[in-house]
């Protein structure tokens, strides 16, 4: 790939934007709440491509997620932390770069900018009602058991808030009931899930 064909590339993947050119190695698109940034290594020899996805105190509970993100699924880009922010990027060496590569790792950014930490939020919550399952089958707990007490951590306020309105408490309640059915029978009673 060249420097030449990155305005056009741009460009037409994301069509009605202005590709702006800070620099003769730098282009940005900025689609709020979207920014894309591209850099030229000072050489010329390697291109980087890097998003903006959140603050890192925001980040900071969600490590070992990422850390398994950029192991197992995110592909060619990875998760990074800089400046105080976490970061999506691509790194690759110019030369070899092709046209298909660079267009997928611009799709793979995006999708990483539009998920925002969701995947590592939902990830972590999993973990913990893995927890909540395996404490209660170590104490002999029933499913039904469990769910009582988590009702009853909702009516005395230990969940949730004791402002929370009654249709609100019953909407999480049911998020717990359908998290916890489709846990229970994953989990063994040493807490190892069933192969």
């Amino acid at each position: 790939m060249r420097p030449e064909t990155i305005t056009p590339t741009l460009a037409a993947f994301f069509p009605g934007a202005t590709v702006q050119t800070p620099t003769p190695t730098s282009w940005q698109i900025e689609i709020p709440p979207f920014r894309l940034l591209v850099i030229l290594s000072e050489d010329g020899s390697w291109l980087r491509m890097l998003v903006p996805i959140a603050p890192l105190q925001e980040a900071f509970p969600y490590f070992e997620q990422l850390l398994a993100a950029n192991f197992d699924s995110t592909q060619a880009v990875r998760y990074a932390l800089n400046q105080g922010a976490l970061w999506g990027v691509f790194h690759h060496a110019l030369g070899s770069l092709t046209l298909a590569d660079f267009q997928d790792a611009i799709a793979q950014l995006v999708s990483l900018q539009k998920r925002g930490l969701s995947d590592c939020l939902n990830q972590l919550l999993e973990s913990k009602i893995r927890q909540i399952v395996e404490a209660a089958k170590l104490q002999g707990q029933t499913l039904q058991a469990t769910l009582q007490n988590i009702e009853r951590f909702y009516a005395e306020g230990m969940l949730g808030n004791l402002e929370q309105s009654t249709q609100e408490q019953q909407q999480f309640i049911a998020a717990w009931r359908a998290q916890l059915e489709r846990l229970w029978h994953d989990i063994d009673v040493e807490g190892n899930p069933k192969q």
